[in-house]
């Protein structure tokens, strides 16, 4: 699905702003029918639970009402009309005037309601969305809703972030020619200083295709016909970690001569493979240093910001970080075309988080009922992962930025029916993207002993915690835990392995001279003995800390405030961790694969 952009064939009004606001619980059947009786607004784009003080809004369970007018540009006559969801957590329903015009499942990916057949240029209409929170063994990330002994519906969840819901991202009104492109894939490889670029567009309507290919200056360096081809780039710049160079694809659907539909696509010639032991980008080792991040901010929740995105990308660059994992779902599309303008690699993940009854067993990883079963993950629940997983290829398939796809966080991977619910995700994964390597986040009750599925996968990604759920606060003993489960993976599988979680709760201006977890410094001893242990390891390929910045989490006792792992308090502000990451992350400059000269 192509986002929305302004060419010289379509025009976009972008909805953000603030809405009138309402939970089901508190307007009549039909809501969508009139004006919102309510005297509540909320900010779009943001989730709706910390923007009140209501705690029955906060904790709402169920169905909650968006409303806004809307103008359609009178220019817009004789053009095709949709309406576009950035997202919307995790279920909407979309109402025009009085009529449900479109639906759509899953949090974090973008959906199209096309209203040419509904509406006209120049006309008003009331816009009516429907926003569901609602997690079930069907939806992903699954979860159960239970009943109190009060009649109150509460929402469970088996994820450890708080189920932030609403429309957290952008939405808007967009037009394109009645012919048009519907679809463009690009493929990028290099031979010596020789760039290639492979096009695939689909189109709907009548047209011949035609793209050019244009330098960052503008310059045209390649151009070709038809809807697939291969355009060849002399003295091809690379995209790099670091140092990012983009060229512009331009397709255009050509009528009678004219141009009746005109796309633009940011370009990264760049290749990725896993080799042995090694992740190459362009050929080149490369070592991954950086976090798990969260799209998670005061007030906004999950809603989209700029302003911490370009926040946030410095502080990246101050690290000395190269990458993030989108930890635990599909980020907002700005951020990957930020990732693709500043050399930023991501690990891009779906929302199938929570899929392991273990967790809910405690640290005894003993699950009350097997994962992948009827009562929890079964057909239907697999069914949405792959959907979930079309919808993510299909949405950031062109990013440069993106190197490689993480279909799960924290599976049930150790446990009988894993290799069955899995094998045909991984295939469908293959089939859309057979040019990225793949990988799943691992949990601790997954050993190389028992895992069931790491052979479906490219690269082993560990999510581990000696020294703070496992022998909290004697970091020897963990040491040797550590060691002893990396060499595990190592003479298992010979595949590139990096840490893709390893963390300690840290709350800031906490100090010891002991290690006394909770501290400052005990969450920067924590990373320099896992650091110690990676650098002893060739086939070790990165380390992600988990996480970038302390976050919200559900109402468990064993959190205060949130999730304390951040190496970044939640409003941004530096612990003694961030400090010792700067240092190790800066001087791995140039010993390390995939630094500049290597």
């Amino acid at each position: 699905m192509l986002k929305p952009r302004s060419t010289p064939t379509r025009e976009l009004v972008n909805l953000d702003g603030v809405w009138r606001f309402a939970i089901d619980s508190r307007v009549g059947d039909r809501p969508w029918t009139a004006l919102l009786d309510t005297p509540l607004e909320a900010a779009v784009p943001a989730s709706y639970n910390d923007l009140f003080v209501d705690a029955e809004i906060r904790d709402h369970v169920g169905w909650v009402y968006y409303q806004r007018s809307v103008r359609v540009p009178r220019g817009w006559a004789n053009e095709r009309i949709l309406l576009r969801f950035d997202a919307a957590t995790h279920a909407a329903k979309v109402y025009v005037n009085d009529d449900l015009v479109g639906e759509h499942i899953g949090g974090y990916t973008p959906f199209d309601i096309d209203l040419t057949d509904t509406i006209s240029a120049g006309e008003e209409f009331r816009l009516t969305v429907a926003v569901s929170g609602d997690l079930t063994n069907e939806t992903i990330p699954p979860g159960k809703i239970e009943v109190g002994m009060d009649g109150r519906k509460k929402q469970v969840y088996f994820h450890d972030f708080y189920n932030y819901a609403g429309l957290a991202r952008s939405v808007w009104l967009h037009s394109e020619p009645l012919s048009r492109v519907t679809d463009v894939t690009v493929v990028t490889g290099f031979e010596g200083a020789t760039g290639s670029v492979d096009y695939r567009v689909e189109t709907d309507g009548t047209g011949e295709v035609a793209v050019r290919l244009s330098d960052a200056a503008g310059v045209v360096v390649a151009q070709g016909s038809g809807p697939r081809g291969t355009l060849e780039v002399a003295d091809v710049t690379l995209w790099k970690p670091g140092a990012a160079y983009l060229y512009e694809l331009t397709v255009e659907l050509h009528d009678a001569g004219s141009v009746v539909d005109s796309y633009p696509v940011a370009v990264g010639v760049r290749t990725v493979e896993v080799r042995g032991h090694e992740f190459l980008i362009n050929g080149q080792p490369f070592y991954f240093t950086g976090f798990g991040k969260h799209e998670d901010t005061a007030v906004r929740g999950k809603g989209h910001d700029n302003a911490f995105l370009v926040h946030d990308f410095q502080l990246l660059e101050w690290a000395g970080a190269n990458s993030f994992r989108t930890s635990h779902y599909p980020y907002a599309e700005e951020v990957l075309d930020f990732a693709d303008r500043h050399g930023i690699v991501v690990i891009d993940e779906t929302a199938a988080v929570g899929l392991n009854m273990g967790v809910v067993g405690g640290m005894s990883g003993t699950p009350p009922f097997p994962t992948f079963s009827e009562q929890y993950a079964g057909a239907a629940t697999q069914a949405a992962h792959a959907q979930h997983i079309r919808e993510l290829i299909t949405r950031d398939k062109n990013h440069p930025s993106v190197v490689m796809w993480c279909i799960a966080n924290e599976p049930a991977s150790n446990e009988e029916g894993a290799l069955e619910y899995f094998t045909p995700l991984v295939e469908l994964a293959r089939e859309l993207d057979p040019t990225r390597p793949l990988t799943y986040a691992l949990v601790m009750f997954a050993t190389f002993q028992n895992d069931k599925i790491v052979d479906l996968f490219d690269v082993v990604s560990m999510n581990r915690y000696y020294g703070w759920y496992i022998t909290p606060g004697d970091l020897t003993t963990a040491e040797q835990y550590l060691q002893g489960d990396i060499q595990g993976w190592v003479d298992r599988t010979g595949k590139p392995i990096i840490m893709s979680e390893y963390g300690a709760d840290t709350q800031p201006g906490v100090h010891s001279v002991w290690d006394q977890p909770w501290t400052e410094e005990y969450q920067a001893s924590f990373l320099e003995m896992y650091h110690r242990v990676f650098d002893r390891f060739p086939q070790f390929v990165g380390e992600q800390v988990w996480n970038f910045a302390d976050f919200a989490t559900s109402n468990g006792i064993h959190r205060v405030e949130g999730n304390k792992k951040g190496v970044f308090t939640r409003d941004r502000k530096p612990k003694a961790a961030a400090w010792a990451l700067r240092k190790r992350w800066r001087g791995l400059e140039g010993r390390k694969p995939g630094s500049d000269g290597e």
